[in-house]
């Protein structure tokens, strides 16, 4: 992947998934005018006598605290090491990589009153693979995602650990074998690190793009249910969409239209069949996964602007004056999270039942019990649709709300806070649950279409399948099926699936 340019303030969501996928990054050199103009403002608080929060006080309940200015590079220092009190597991490298980028478009505004020379040190360290150790848990959501941030900006002044080309190591071991250098926080510069939502922000959007790949999948696991199933192609008829007008569910169902295509599966049935009207689960795909898209579509929108907002606190305003205000209060965030949590559970949950309808013999039209050829002797798919089951589950208990769970912090000054970072970072686990139910739909799905031999299904569909048996055989006898799901898990999340879909972008 190349460099991606970025412009502060203008940096797409394109862009946003290629560096989460691996891609370096390069900020835009214009931005160095708004950057310096506010480092001027600060510069000129240093060498008055105002008292100015996060220049020359303490913070938050100390903020009545004045520091004298030759103590403020040690009160910038002592604000990063008190601050890391993180805990949990490491964030994972590809997030990390997008905090640092998300910093570098917020503090390449110009509104946060840092060096050029920090920025630019951010930047390079994601493009030399030096990648801060952050843990995990320690946001509320709003004063910034302190406790985070302030473990990333520990690596930037030779602090703490970092992962450097995969290695983990003492932060200054590897300035040491690097050629950058650490740096001595100036005024406001810590608080500027630490202040602001790009924790949260990263999680969210990593969920979000993983959640997008699969998403896109269901829409292809659903139309192989629907043929296995030999279900009705007519519940997917333009007019009837149309006539609702709502935009997803418009677009998935003409989804599937393109995939069911020309099936000789269906064309074997269209007279004869007792059956009036599917179960919802077959008939209403476009009903719910159309609104599940609409809400996904939302929640880019709203993390896309965040991603280029200035969240950290005070700021420097175009007239030169530094006013508190809040918005490192991460609510967008938290909101955005909880949509996507939503309907990750339920695209996860109509696939489910989906499963469920092709093991059973009652309802699957004539497939055998358990999609065995030789059911009784074999249990065929009768755990795997369980475990969809157990997936689906935990992803509707994982998808509570988190937003209005707000509880007051740092001595009642924090007393509203939004907890967007668990939020956000609960997607990650929600997305890898959601690939585990659609995988498993493929696989089930794949053996029906193909227990209907010698019918065959539509051309998209079957290259879908072949592409499938290349790495997963037929299901003749009972083997360890875990080896299946976690084959086609992968090939979920990578998008190996959803070649064949048109249109459906996050960035409508």
């Amino acid at each position: 992947m190349g460099a991606q340019m970025l412009e502060p303030g203008k940096v797409s969501l394109l862009q946003l998934e290629e560096i989460f996928w691996g891609g370096t990054v390069e900020i835009d050199s214009n931005s160095k005018i708004a950057v310096d103009k506010a480092k001027m403002v600060v510069e000129n608080v240093i060498n008055g006598t105002a008292a100015v929060y996060g220049v020359n006080t303490g913070f938050g309940k100390l903020a009545s605290v004045k520091i004298a200015n030759k103590d403020t590079a040690t009160l910038q220092k002592n604000l990063i090491l008190s601050h890391s009190a993180g805990v949990g597991d490491e964030i994972d490298r590809d997030i990390v990589r997008l905090i640092m980028a998300l910093k570098v478009i917020s503090l390449a505004r110009g509104a946060s009153g840092v060096r050029w020379e920090l920025i630019t040190l951010l930047n390079d360290m994601i493009n030399i693979d030096m990648l801060p150790v952050i843990p995990s848990q320690g946001s509320v959501g709003a004063s910034g995602d302190l406790a985070p941030l302030a473990h990333m900006a520990l690596s930037l002044i030779g602090e703490g650990e970092v992962r450097y080309q995969g290695r983990l190591m003492k932060s200054q071991d590897a300035f040491d074998k690097s050629d950058l250098n650490p740096i001595i926080l100036g005024p406001k510069e810590g608080l500027a690190l630490i202040n602001g939502t790009q924790v949260s922000t990263a999680f969210a959007l990593a969920g979000l793009f993983k959640t997008w790949r699969i998403a896109r999948t269901s829409i292809v696991s659903g139309a192989i249910s629907t043929e296995a199933a030999m279900a009705s192609h007519a519940p997917f008829l333009s007019e009837i969409h149309e006539l609702r007008g709502q935009s997803g569910q418009i677009e998935i169902a003409k989804g599937l239209r393109n995939l069911l295509h020309g099936s000789p599966l269906r064309e074997s049935h269209l007279e004869g069949d007792e059956r009036v009207q599917d179960p919802y689960c077959l008939r209403c795909q476009p009903q719910v996964l159309g609104a599940a898209f609409d809400q996904l579509i939302h929640a880019a929108k709203i993390l896309e602007i965040e991603a280029n907002a200035v969240t950290d606190n005070p700021l420097i305003l175009s007239d030169g004056s530094i006013v508190s205000g809040g918005n490192f209060h991460a609510e967008p965030v938290g909101m955005a999270a909880d949509q996507i949590a939503i309907a990750i559970s339920e695209i996860g949950a109509i696939a489910q039942r989906r499963i469920a309808l092709l093991v059973d013999p009652a309802l699957s039209f004539g497939l055998p019990a358990f999609l065995s050829p030789n059911p009784g002797l074999n249990s065929g798919f009768m755990i795997a649709e369980v475990t969809s089951a157990a997936l689906m589950s935990e992803n509707k208990a994982l998808s509570n709300p988190r937003v209005v769970d707000s509880t007051p912090t740092s001595a009642n000054q924090e007393d509203h806070v939004s907890m967007a970072c668990h939020g956000a970072k609960r997607l990650n686990e929600m997305a890898l649950n959601l690939a585990g139910i659609i995988g498993i739909e493929v696989l089930a799905g794949a053996q029906g279409v193909e227990l209907r031999a010698p019918l065959k299904t539509s051309v998209p569909l079957d290259k879908l399948i072949s592409k499938l048996r290349i790495e997963v055989p037929f299901l003749s006898d009972d083997r360890n099926m875990s080896l299946d799901i976690d084959l086609v898990i992968k090939s979920v999340l990578s998008g190996n699936f959803c070649d064949d879909l048109d249109g459906l972008s996050l960035s409508k």
